[in-house]
């Protein structure tokens, strides 16, 4: 009991005292994630949006991939991108293995089917208020999309910050192509799994406990997007 009482107490001494490496490896899984999530948001809202709106031969087949994907294994994308980028792979010239950018690129893969189905559905919803009204105005798709975007904004933001949960919390697929390099790809996740493993508990505690700090943050806010949106639509 001393053990795990003295490895709290130099856990919460490693943050107070703002250390170098823990700060490195929180500012590092920032990057990493922030990146990924604007990526997917750039790729996922248009997407999902589209399935809401437009009516194609195969849109029902996409939507159904789409939810699919949203459960991919994290080792099973870290292995196909590793495969893609490594020196044999179709991209290996590129020199990307074991750098934020590849660990940027598994997240993005990752998040982007999440963030483009619940776009979908958010949409979805917010289509069949509008849809009369769009057809009666002559309104075109595209134009469509990106009002309706904008008026789920806030529903929007709810997505943005599920998408970034998943990916700060993701540990497979980025040691699997970032190689948990210290001071160049080592996150939190990473480094949690490496201290544990070498009985370092104060450190793997002190990124446990900013991590948790993280995911609480996190819910939280999407709490509190949520019940502004309600109020918002009963105004």
């Amino acid at each position: 009991m001393q053990d795990f009482s003295a490895a709290f107490g130099l856990a919460f001494a490693l943050i107070s005292s703002f250390d170098p490496d823990l700060i490195e490896i929180i500012a590092l899984s920032l990057q990493v994630s922030l990146s990924a999530v604007l990526i997917s948001a750039l790729i996922g809202f248009p997407l999902g949006a589209l399935l809401a709106v437009a009516r194609f031969p195969g849109r029902e087949a996409l939507a159904v991939l789409l939810n699919a994907l949203m459960g991919l294994p994290p080792v099973v994308v870290g292995l196909l991108v590793y495969m893609t980028i490594s020196r044999a792979g179709p991209l290996g010239w590129l020199n990307l293995l074991y750098s934020p950018t590849a660990m940027i690129i598994a997240q993005t893969i990752l998040v982007t089917p999440i963030v483009a189905a619940l776009t979908r559905q958010v949409v979805e919803d917010m289509h069949r208020e509008y849809d009369e009204q769009f057809r009666s105005l002559g309104v075109s798709t595209r134009r469509a999309i990106g009002a309706l975007i904008w008026d789920s904004r806030y529903s929007l933001l709810t997505v943005i910050l599920a998408g970034f949960g998943r990916a700060i919390a993701e540990v497979g697929a980025v040691i699997i192509v970032g190689g948990n390099i210290d001071h160049l790809t080592r996150v939190m996740t990473t480094a949690i799994a490496l201290e544990t493993s070498k009985g370092d508990l104060p450190l793997a505690l002190a990124l446990g406990m900013i991590l948790l700090l993280l995911a609480l943050s996190v819910n939280a806010a999407v709490y509190g997007l949520r019940a502004s949106a309600a109020r918002l639509a009963y105004a």
